[in-house]
């Protein structure tokens, strides 16, 4: 059994190792801060910080995971943790959004006292953080796209500190104590959009939806033009993960293929086919072939 290996390189996993670690930190820091000062603005960037840990944990795990051989007993290896990893972390930010949506409106209608000072100097902390783990990735953002999504999740929350800097800022010099509130409504506003697209993208892969991008009405269309294709049933497309979308169908073919032996040559065009026009790899492509006379055996319900 041969375990087909996703992921980023050893050089790049160090690089979102060093990331993850300057990132709790500063999910830890701006914890404490708002605590400290009382800002629902640090509470919110520290949502937000914890919405950059998720993803580089999801993309540090997903490429050590896959990594890991399939088993008889979990014959795709552990790919699917990835998703429930995400789909926990997606509930948990969810719930944080709402709350900071809800408490900085009720904190603009009543805004109470906040540390300034002690708000500022925490920003600041954070919005360094963000800006190094930007340095450290910034080189390898072409790499590949786990690299470029791990980069602009630092670049998104380095926003987000900056909003905290200027409303710390405009608390500690001008005492305009509604800036926190202001700056928490903004970070909540470009949490749940990330949230809700994570949510909807981890119960897709659970439901078994059909992967984005991959028409199967295409993929028919695409099957049924090759020679000695007289049908196609039993379509199927899902994702493992994220990374790894698998399809499987029920191929009709003329009779003589099996005698002749053409039945081999038709299955390698047929994986040809799917690898090339829908980006599914040979390796997670399967097809059942068929004499036009087994489809007396069929459940009469099949697609």
């Amino acid at each position: 059994m041969t375990a087909h290996v996703h992921g980023v390189s050893a050089a790049n996993r160090r690089r979102l190792t060093v990331v993850l670690a300057i990132t709790a930190v500063v999910l830890v820091v701006q914890v404490v801060g708002a605590f400290v000062s009382g800002s629902l603005a640090l509470l919110a960037d520290a949502g937000h910080a914890l919405t950059d840990v998720g993803g580089l944990a999801l993309a540090l795990a997903a490429s050590v995971l896959a990594q890991r051989p399939a088993t008889a007993l979990r014959t795709w290896g552990y790919r699917r943790a990835e998703v429930l990893s995400a789909a926990a972390q997606a509930a948990v930010l969810l719930a944080v959004g709402v709350f900071v949506l809800v408490e900085g409106v009720r904190r603009l209608l009543d805004p109470p006292d906040v540390e300034g000072d002690a708000m500022l100097a925490f920003a600041a902390v954070g919005l360094v953080g963000n800006l190094v783990g930007i340095a450290v990735l910034a080189r390898a953002r072409r790499d590949d796209m786990n690299m470029r999504a791990a980069f602009l999740e630092v670049v998104n929350d380095a926003l987000g500190s900056v909003a905290v800097l200027a409303a710390a800022a405009a608390v500690a010099w001008f005492g305009w104590d509604r800036a926190d509130p202001v700056a928490s409504l903004l970070i909540g506003a470009l949490i749940l959009p990330r949230t809700w697209r994570l949510l909807r993208d981890t119960v897709d892969v659970l439901l078994e939806t059909t992967p984005k991008g991959l028409d199967l009405d295409e993929v028919r269309a695409h099957i049924l033009e090759l020679p000695h294709v007289r049908g196609v049933h039993d379509l199927h497309a899902s994702q493992v993960s994220t990374d790894m979308p698998v399809l499987s169908a029920h191929v009709v073919i003329d009779d003589d293929c099996f005698r002749d032996g053409h039945a081999p040559r038709l299955l390698d065009q047929l994986q040809q086919c799917v690898a090339t026009h829908h980006g599914v790899s040979v390796a997670h492509s399967t097809f059942q072939l068929e004499a036009a006379g087994h489809d007396d055996h069929e459940h009469p319900t099949h697609a």
